[in-house]
């Protein structure tokens, strides 16, 4: 909330009281300014709330009506006197010249330090900034998410946002969409600024006036080439969170009209596809039908590769580069052979998902490209490795990890015997007869090896989770060994 005059006489700690000009208290306040000055006016810009105590009035009385007519002259706010500090009560010719003038003349009590106006003021001030950043951000938020609908979609909210009529125009200045509905009138006026405008630059921009109306013309272009115009009319001229809002249409729709002259909406940025497959961004939210229809038709299979082999893939297969390696989507149907020709390097392939389990997906993908890696290249399918949590962990990484969790027992001369027994012991679910039955040697002979293996092994062998952890290590062990 802007502060006004009103605003700052409802402040009970003020202890403003209106003199003259009551219709005037909503008036805005644009800052505060003191002065003592028989003529203050070189020292304003016009809108501040002037405050005086009249203190060089006792000895040289100014002629209070030129000083008040300057004043008004000069557009402020209003005009505060203090009283108790050189004069006992406001004096009459000041107040006779401000309600003369239509000058608003608000009396300050003794008690209210220049300062605490002051300090409201810029409160408020602060405040309304605030309020003005948030809306903006959550205007341009919701803008944003109308772009994945099409520009007809963010020329719509655009014009609710402002309040105002806006159209969209082709790059030879015909409508291409206009909101709101029935506000496709085409000012005559800017055909003749629109041709200038093309080869202005991408940042030119006009202004007309056409009746009571103010007519604002940008060109949509992410090079040197015009793809069209963003027009909007208004009843009065934009505020900064409205520019802000124009700018970011102009933006969005500068890279929508962009992607719909190459052709090819399919195509996704590179940006945009990697938020899909970690997540980021979810296609079956509300309001992301189009981004959706823009995917290969489900089901659809992710691969990982080292480096995009082909810069230009087929219609239907997206790809992008994150973090030192290649992605790309495709539909299900699409043979192991074509992926192959469009990356290279090892390769893994998901199992087919549809688009809610992308994220998914690229998890399966890179643990295949892990084992097409470690078997020297070539492709490999998540559905050929093994599945479960054991399959999960059988990669070059997990094998690694189990070798050194292991290591103190390899490290041993009689290491197959250690190996063996921790297998047994385990398996047996520490049971000292069945395990040492397993492995035909008498239980104190179990039990022997086992107070080695303790000693060797830097974890509790009572911890399931270390239990857990040594038996899938053995497996890996056995697996690659």
């Amino acid at each position: 909330m802007p502060p006004t005059l009103g605003g700052l006489v409802r402040t009970p700690s003020l202890g403003l009281r209106p003199l003259t000009g009551g219709e005037g208290l909503d008036r805005r306040v644009e800052w505060v300014a003191v002065s003592e000055l028989t003529d203050p006016t070189p020292y304003l810009a016009g809108g501040e709330l002037l405050l005086t105590t009249g203190v060089r009035w006792v000895d040289s009385p100014p002629d209070l009506r030129a000083y008040v007519r300057r004043l008004a002259r000069r557009d402020i706010a209003g005009l505060g006197f203090g009283v108790g500090v050189a004069l006992e009560r406001t004096p009459d010719e000041l107040r006779e010249a401000a309600a003369e003038f239509g000058v608003v003349l608000l009396e300050v009590e003794r008690a209210t330090p220049f300062i605490a106006v002051g300090k409201e003021v810029s409160r408020l001030l602060a405040k309304e900034e605030y309020e003005g950043l948030s809306r903006a951000f959550t205007a341009q938020r919701d803008l944003t998410r109308a772009a994945l609908s099409g520009a007809g979609a963010i020329v719509d909210r655009l014009a609710r946002d402002l309040g105002a009529r806006v159209l969209l125009l082709s790059a030879d200045g015909s409508l291409a969409h206009a909101a709101p509905t029935g506000a496709d009138r085409h000012p005559t006026d800017l055909t003749e600024g629109l041709d200038r405008l093309k080869t202005a630059g991408p940042r030119a921009s006009m202004a007309i006036t056409v009746g009571d109306e103010h007519v604002w013309a940008q060109p949509l272009a992410t090079g040197r080439r015009v793809r069209g115009f963003l027009v909007v009319g208004a009843g009065g001229r934009l505020g900064p969170e409205q520019r802000t809002l124009v700018n970011a249409a102009v933006s969005l729709l500068s890279l929508e009209l962009e992607r719909d002259a190459h052709g090819d909406v399919a195509r996704l940025g590179e940006g945009v596809l990697v938020a899909l497959l970690t997540g980021a961004l979810d296609p079956t939210r509300p309001g992301a039908e189009r981004l959706a229809a823009a995917l290969p038709p489900a089901p659809v299979v992710v691969a990982v590769a080292d480096e995009v082999g082909a810069p230009h893939p087929p219609h239907g297969i997206l790809t992008a580069g994150h973090e030192g390696r290649a992605l790309l989507l495709a539909g299900a149907d699409t043979a192991v052979p074509t992926i192959a020709d469009l990356l290279d390097g090892p390769i893994g392939v998901s199992d087919p998902v549809d688009h809610t389990g992308l994220p998914v997906a690229l998890a399966q993908a890179e643990r295949a490209r892990e084992a097409a890696r470690a078997q020297g290249g070539g492709t490999v399918r998540a559905a050929e490795l093994p599945g479960g949590l054991l399959g999960l962990t059988d990669t070059p990484a997990g094998v690694g990890l189990a070798e050194d969790l292991l290591a103190p027992l390899l490290a041993e001369r009689s290491h197959g015997e250690l190996i063996a027994s921790l297998r047994a012991y385990l398996a047996a679910s520490g049971r000292w007869d069945a395990a040492a039955d397993a492995l035909g040697v008498h239980r104190h002979t179990l039990r022997y090896r086992m107070r080695r293996i303790r000693d060797l092994l830097p974890v509790d062998l009572d911890d399931p989770d270390a239990r857990a952890e040594l038996w899938i290590a053995l497996r890996l062990h056995a697996a690659h060994g």
